[in-house]
This record gives C-alpha cells, structure tokens and sequence, in this order.
C-alpha cells in the first residue's frame, strides 16, 4: 500500500508544531534572565504524537535514528533528532516525485516496508540501523520458521523443507504439501510447483547461505540488499497464498 502523503505530512506538522521550543513570557511584574525553552505542547501530546510520526519515519527516512544527528544534551531539546527527522520527511514526501522527474529517473520505487510482512518484520531492526546483510539473513529465517509454522514440521528447514512441501506428489504423513494452484494434473500444476521448488532453492542457496556462512564479506549495499529481499518476499507471498494438503 502507497504512502497517504497528505495524511502523513498533516501528522508531521503537528509533530514539528507541538515540539518548537519557546521561551515561556514573564509573569506580570517579573523580569526573569532564564534562557531556558520549553515545547509548546503538553509531553502527553507530543508523545502520542511521536509514536505516529515514527511510524511514518520509519517508512520514509528507515534508517533515520543512525543518520540523523542526535541533540546530547536532552534537557535542553530531548526531540531534536525527532524534528530534524520529521522536517527531512516532510521534504522528501514533498519533493520526492519532482526530483526524480527533473532528474530524469521517474522509474517505480522499491519500498521494503511494501513487501511482505514476515520480510520486512524480520529485517526492519537490523535494516534501519544499516546491517542490510544480516537483515536479509533475518527475513530469510522469518520465512523459513513460518513455512514451518504453516505445515506442522520442524525435523525440515530451508533447501530440504521448500523441495519437500512443494513436491508435485501427493503428501504423506508427516509431509503435508503446499500447492500454489488445484493439483489437477495438468503441466501448469507441475510447473508451478517445479519453478517454487527451484526457486526456493536459489534463495537459500544463492543467497541466504552466502550471506550466513562466509566470513569478511563487506556489507552489501542497499539496492542490493532490497533486491535480495524482495526475492524472500515473492516466496514468502506464494507460501502465505498457497493452500495445505495433507
């Protein structure tokens, strides 16, 4: 589901209004030399109000608690980090789609928040804080464990369990299948359950086991990392979708 940019930029404002700092004015009489700034709105606001825009954070700028610079002095402005995030956000919902069109890429974007939730819920932590590799390991291991989850086993996993549960034969006990479409016999059945099977077995294969087992790699950069995890996010869709035969 696309972002709602009106939605998401109104909930921003708020944010940005109820944490600008202001000096409180003297009471009638009372001159006062303190430089100390309070937020205009209430704590209890401004935190309801975080837990919203964090979300939206996250999905915009996901790795904006690493890149955005944090105030050390939080008595002084304990939503500094929060409101440079907020005001960055608020310029990319805003500009996003112009600067890629006056720069000649109009091309779709890839969010990982869009992808499937056992994706990007095993990877988001180790994601937004940039171990891409390791996020990518994370969301291959959701997807296996749920696989599990799904059929009932744990004596299978990755490689062994996919090749198992989309066998074009008839399950047996202890080996429930998982079939994309009605096993009618037919060369797209066999297809269909051929190509999950293959594919399955080039994510773990390919990627999964690479990422896991070999020391020293550097880390991988994004992009690359978004295409590797879109390819556990196909095969979690087609696990999710597929119907249990046992």
């Amino acid at each position: 589901m696309s972002i709602d940019i009106p939605w998401a930029r109104d909930e921003l404002a708020q944010f940005l209004k109820l944490t600008e700092l202001y000096r409180q004015p003297d009471p009638p009489g009372v001159f006062s030399i303190s430089s100390h700034l309070s937020n205009r709105g209430k704590q209890s606001e401004i935190a309801a109000s975080a837990h919203v825009v964090e979300r939206i954070l996250d999905r915009v700028l996901p790795r904006w608690r690493t890149e955005v610079p944090a105030d050390h002095n939080k008595s002084v402005n304990r939503w500094y980090q929060h409101r440079e995030a907020a005001q960055r956000a608020d310029a990319a919902l805003q500009r996003d789609a112009e600067v890629r069109d006056r720069l000649g890429d109009d091309a779709p974007q890839l969010s990982a928040a869009t992808m499937h939730p056992w994706v990007w819920s095993g990877a988001r932590s180790l994601w937004q804080s940039g171990h891409f590799r390791e996020a990518v390991t994370a969301a291959a291991k959701k997807v296996n464990a749920e696989t599990q989850n799904k059929v009932g086993r744990r004596d299978a996993s990755e490689t062994a369990l996919f090749q198992s549960v989309f066998s074009k034969d008839d399950p047996k006990p202890g080996q429930p299948r998982l079939r994309l479409r009605p096993d009618d016999g037919s060369d797209t059945f066999r297809s269909a359950q051929r190509g999950a099977a293959a594919f399955a077995e080039g994510c773990f294969a390919g990627i999964r086991n690479p990422n896991s087992h070999e020391d020293g790699l550097p880390e991988l950069p994004e992009n690359e990392a978004l295409e590797q995890l879109a390819a556990f996010s196909v095969l979690a869709r087609w696990v999710d979708a597929a119907s249990l035969a046992t």
